[in-house]
């Protein structure tokens, strides 16, 4: 069955929540970590009662959205400029912009890569080579299309080495692996079971990483953070709690 999506004000807050309806007797409120609010229903529930039950419980859910947003990704503008800070992998690296020489004729056929725009990480450096280190704009694009890259292939590392958590892999095998800008959560597992990502999730530690994907792999047999899932997640990673906060308290204000 669909799930249906409806909001409800309540003083002077609009509680927005998603209805799945299911065989079950009882009416259940849940906020995900992603603040998101979802109502396991039975199929028969009237809309009615599932207002009222919301509406009783607003002071709850707005508790929990609270508690879970001071952990939500948080994107600070970057300036693309040189000697500002950026991360990978946990560690930290300081932005460096250089010239590329360009060519003396359009016809010039002995240009190498050390003529090429490129980005590399040497020493403490992400050290970007630009046409025209001046344009922030261009320094930008540039150290986007590198951490794509290197976010597609990091990711599918640690995914293919989280999967051997489980003891059957290839019933937790996504779908497929997508990875890019969320600006509200790490990870989800879409309908279509396939993995989504967070392309800034290559910044956070890799112990941090492998929380994230272990976390949404658990969705596939466990849609709901209810206590199938926790022992699920726990028999699978025992320490996923230390992997979460050392996660938040790294990353979780910064990026």
């Amino acid at each position: 069955m669909t799930p249906e999506c409806h909001r409800i004000q309540c003083g002077e807050h609009r509680i927005e929540f998603t209805v799945v309806r299911r065989d079950r007797k009882t009416l259940e409120i849940g906020v995900e970590p992603d603040t998101s609010v979802v109502v396991a229903a039975p199929r028969d529930a009237s809309l009615q009662d599932i207002f009222n039950r919301v509406r009783k419980r607003a002071s709850w859910i707005r508790r929990q959205q609270r508690f879970f947003s001071q952990f939500l990704p948080r994107i600070p503008e970057r300036q693309f400029i040189a000697g500002e800070t950026h991360h990978y992998l946990g560690r930290q690296y300081r932005l460096k912009v250089t010239t590329v020489d360009r060519p003396r004729a359009a016809a010039d056929r002995s240009r190498t890569a050390d003529d090429q725009p490129s980005v590399k990480m040497i020493r403490g450096f992400i050290v970007v080579r630009s046409r025209d280190p001046g344009r922030s704009d261009l320094t930008r694009s540039l150290v986007e299309s590198w951490y794509r890259v290197r976010a597609r292939t990091k990711l599918t590392e640690r995914l293919e080495a989280n999967l051997v958590r489980f003891p059957d892999p290839n019933s937790y095998r996504p779908r497929g692996l997508i990875v890019r800008k969320m600006r509200r959560r790490w990870g989800s597992l879409s309908a279509s079971s396939r993995l989504v990502l967070n392309r800034r999730l290559i910044e956070a530690p890799v112990d941090g990483i492998d929380y994230v994907i272990t976390h949404e792999l658990c969705h596939l047999t466990e849609p709901h953070h209810g206590r199938d899932f926790y022992e699920l997640l726990t028999t699978a990673m025992p320490d996923w709690e230390k992997r979460k906060e050392r996660l938040e308290r790294s990353v979780g204000g910064r990026i």
